[in-house]
């Protein structure tokens, strides 16, 4: 009953900038943290940053803040990832997921997941 749609993903060049979108039905959008993701083929999933359910607060892992901004439209029911700069370390799939009420940075602590788009960063 619950999903989340992303979208977004795509190739581009070290250096250069996408904005992923992550549309979320089903739930009370503004009871929920919403945190992003990323696994690269053969690694593990890994933290890049979440929002808090008021959009109020952001966090992020060390190697991308600077880089990477999360925001979250309450009315669109849709949290964004913009990421700038990007390098070829960054290449991964990304999911978004949604966690009451809380962020954290413990994949395991989310309940729901989008079906992850493709980020792939050449050099």
């Amino acid at each position: 009953q619950v999903h989340l749609v992303e979208s977004g993903g795509g190739l581009v060049t070290a250096g250069g900038s996408l904005r992923l979108s992550c549309a979320a039905s089903g739930l009370t959008f503004g009871d929920y943290a919403m945190g992003w993701f990323r696994q690269a083929p053969g690694g593990e999933r890994e933290f890049v940053g979440a929002i808090n359910w008021s959009g109020i607060t952001t966090y992020y892992a060390d190697f991308v803040k600077g880089r990477f901004t999360i925001s979250r439209d309450g009315a669109k029911s849709t949290v964004y990832l913009r990421m700038n700069s990007l390098k070829s370390e960054d290449t991964a799939v990304y999911y978004c997921a949604a966690r009451k009420t809380i962020y954290s940075e413990d994949w395991s602590e989310y309940h729901y997941w989008g079906q992850g788009t493709q980020v792939t960063v050449s050099s």
